[in-house]
């Protein structure tokens, strides 16, 4: 059987005809040079471009060509089920299991910026990966809060702490620098929660239902599950 299958490719492909060669290009990187002279040869093969008579003693690093785009220029798209003012459960990270209030989409990083709000669940104002969340039903109107025009990806950049430096006379400065919650910070949260908690009481258990952690229990599967 195989036999006669390989026998018909055989023949095919000996039926089909020959493609035309395509002419090879040119060598442009030499040119010859007509040289004056009786037993010099006449002609001589000489290159375009010479090579550089210096050459560095230390390699010297260099950049090289990269048709990819920078994160900056990446598209950053957003799921369709993932709209301002909708209810978010996260399922990684320090506060997993919790349901957060998504309020936009931040430009350079392409992140989710969410709350809790801080007062009924302890979430505060943070950025999220939008892998790492569920998108439910549930969404709240959310068109006329207003939120600060300095909540961007560099209001979140980590703050490096100070380390003890063990010099002359500091021999007993052991004291690492702790994180602390900024006062700007502080004034954000309350006036982005102060807007939001007046609408999560107008609907029905909607207060009770953002404080509530989210679980899995035996023979629960979430691919079966309507959020």
């Amino acid at each position: 059987m195989w036999a006669k299958t390989f026998m018909y490719e055989r023949i095919k492909k000996a039926l089909k005809k020959p493609r035309a060669k395509s002419e090879t290009k040119k060598n442009t990187r030499f040119v010859n040079k007509d040289i004056g002279g009786d037993k010099n040869g006449g002609t001589r093969k000489v290159p375009v471009s010479r090579t550089p008579k210096y050459y560095p003693t230390e390699d010297v690093p260099r950049k090289l060509r990269s048709n990819k785009k920078p994160f900056s220029q990446h598209k950053k798209k957003l799921r369709s089920s993932i709209t301002p003012g909708t209810v978010l459960i996260l399922v990684s990270g320090r506060h997993k299991g919790k349901k957060v209030v998504f309020l936009k989409q931040l430009k350079m990083s392409g992140l989710l910026l969410v709350t809790g709000p801080f007062k009924l669940n302890a979430v505060p104002l943070r950025r999220v990966n939008q892998i790492y969340v569920i998108a439910t039903k549930t969404k709240i109107d959310i068109s006329g809060v207003k939120l600060p025009a300095r909540l961007n990806d560099r209001y979140f950049k980590r703050k490096r702490l100070r380390k003890p430096k063990h010099q002359e006379g500091e021999i007993f400065d052991t004291e690492e620098e702790k994180y602390s919650v900024s006062q700007e910070r502080k004034e954000d949260q309350v006036a982005v929660d102060s807007q939001i908690l007046p609408l999560l009481q107008n609907e029905k258990d909607l207060k009770s239902y953002m404080r509530s952690t989210f679980s899995l229990k035996n023979g629960q599967y979430p691919h079966e599950m309507v959020f």
